[in-house]
């Protein structure tokens, strides 16, 4: 396969030019032109790019990226080098898709975990600059805090945290924005749900949004990204059964 036709598939799937995000989506580092392994990992690490080359993958596809605006201008020195270095000199493609995994309504990581946890009447929810970035939906079956905490600690394979209300009390819709989405409960709270799950959560939120009187779970940013690049995996084998393809684990408990 081309890189170009894997770019192209990618565009169409993930339409990245209709996302404002915290840095650039597609095609970030150019390698080889012809593409015969690719490697998928959450996030473009030391780890993730020294696995992809002794795996001999000429292509490298994540969720997070290498360049964010918040970082500014960067060099290429020190630990960021370690990473962009083997790339280049391997001839890597390195491909990033940040919010348009996030908020995708098929193969995003909320979309994923709503069809997991068996959400029904799935909707978009949430925003980034007129951007989905999560989904929402309803529980066939209602089921107390109690219980979603312990199915999200299986889905999820990570501890969770809770800012509960009432441990019975009755959940039966629920807001997901993955990763580090800490003060989407109060999107939550402005839709009339009952409950929030993200990745990650800070201090005063875990008040806020108990007192709010929504339950709001983080269930790890990297355990709540995984789902979107695994599925995007899955969706290119279909589309390309000629490529070879592999998935790299970090180990990151955060």
């Amino acid at each position: 396969m081309l890189r170009s036709d894997l770019e192209n598939f990618l565009d169409t799937l993930l339409t990245p030019a209709q996302f404002q995000d915290y840095g650039p989506n597609g095609l970030q580092i150019e390698g080889s032109e012809e593409i015969f392994k690719i490697a998928f990992s959450v996030s473009a690490t030391k780890d993730s790019i020294t696995q992809a080359v002794e795996q001999k993958a000429d292509t490298l596809i994540v969720h997070h990226g290498l360049f964010w605006k918040f970082h500014g201008t960067r060099t290429i020195t020190g630990p960021f080098a370690k990473r962009v270095i083997p790339l280049i000199k391997n001839s890597i493609n390195l491909f990033g898709y940040h919010l348009p995994l996030d908020g995708h309504p098929e193969i995003g990581n909320a979309a994923v975990i709503a069809k997991q946890l068996g959400l029904e009447e799935l909707e978009s929810f949430g925003e980034f600059k007129r951007s989905p970035t999560g989904i929402k939906g309803k529980f066939t079956t209602p089921l107390n805090e109690l219980q979603l905490k312990q199915k999200l600690a299986t889905l999820l394979n990570h501890e969770i945290t809770c800012s509960s209300v009432d441990e019975k009390r009755v959940i039966s819709t629920l807001g997901i924005i993955t990763g580090g989405a800490n003060s989407g409960w109060l999107d939550a709270y402005e839709q009339n749900l009952d409950a929030f799950l993200t990745g990650e959560i800070k201090e005063h939120d875990w008040h806020d949004a108990k007192e709010y009187g929504i339950s709001m779970f983080a269930g790890g940013h990297h355990a709540t990204e995984r789902f979107g690049i695994l599925a995007l995996q899955e969706k290119i084998k279909l589309q390309f059964p000629n490529i070879q393809t592999t998935y790299i684990e970090l180990n990151n408990p955060a």
